[in-house]
């Protein structure tokens, strides 16, 4: 089999991302029910309104180490307006702090993820890493799971995770696109602009998965385009996809 060129979306294809955030959300919801409780607003309701700020924040801006802090922020001051309870700046900076504490979170591997890029790399497939998110804190997920030993110097960091930051990469490189393949777990940053783009692409579903990263693909794919529910699953699904074209 020829060598593929493989890109890797790094949080929630190749280490745990979503539950930890899932968590410190937990904990601001408790803290805005205890301030706001008296109301008769729901949990419900105080994550979907952060939800709202995040996802309108990232749209704007693309994925910073503001986004997810401000987020609490603003929907407090969002809550505090709408019932006339004024804002404290104690409890904002105590908000904003709980939202950056994420970014202190433990850094886990998925299952199988030394296992499955060994496996690729000693096949002679060209890996690569493509991810969304802030130089300082990606580089440090990075270091702590020695990705470099993988991916070396092919590491892509984003703000902005779309088809034109997809577009960029293929071009600067000259990636063969019949030859090159996007594994992730985001329909809409992963799999959508790979599809868009004519390269093949691999869906691997996340332990829990973020609603900003679900979208319906209604795209014709070029190549291949596959749905699998672990990484360890990734390498013979490239094998036999291109056995199948021999």
């Amino acid at each position: 089999m020829k060598p593929q060129t493989i890109l890797f979306d790094l949080d929630d294809t190749l280490i745990h991302c979503n539950k930890y955030y899932d968590i410190v959300i937990e904990q601001f919801v408790d803290q805005m029910l205890t301030w706001f409780g008296a109301y008769q607003i729901t949990a419900h309701e105080i994550k979907q309104k952060q939800l709202e700020l995040d996802i309108n924040y990232i749209h704007l801006h693309g994925f910073s180490v503001e986004h997810f802090p401000l987020s609490f922020a603003n929907a407090y001051l969002h809550y505090s307006h709408l019932f006339g309870r004024l804002p404290s700046d104690n409890e904002t900076v105590w908000l904003t702090r709980l939202g950056e504490s994420v970014f202190e979170s433990e850094i886990e591997p998925y299952p199988d993820m030394v296992e499955t890029l060994t496996e690729l790399q000693r096949s002679g497939h060209h890996l690569v890493l493509y991810t969304g998110g802030a130089e300082q804190i990606q580089w440090k997920k990075i270091r702590a799971m020695q990705l470099e030993s993988f991916f070396a110097d092919r590491v892509f960091i984003r703000r902005h995770k779309n088809v034109s930051a997809l577009e960029g990469i293929l071009l600067a490189e000259q990636y063969d696109r019949s030859q090159t393949w996007m594994i992730g777990n985001s329909l809409r940053t992963d799999v959508g602009p790979a599809l868009e783009l004519g390269i093949h692409s691999i869906h691997v579903a996340a332990f829990t998965e973020w609603e900003y990263n679900v979208v319906e693909i209604d795209i014709i794919p070029k190549g291949a385009f596959l749905r699998l529910t672990a990484l360890r699953e990734v390498p013979p699904a490239i094998y036999n996809y291109i056995q199948q074209l021999i």
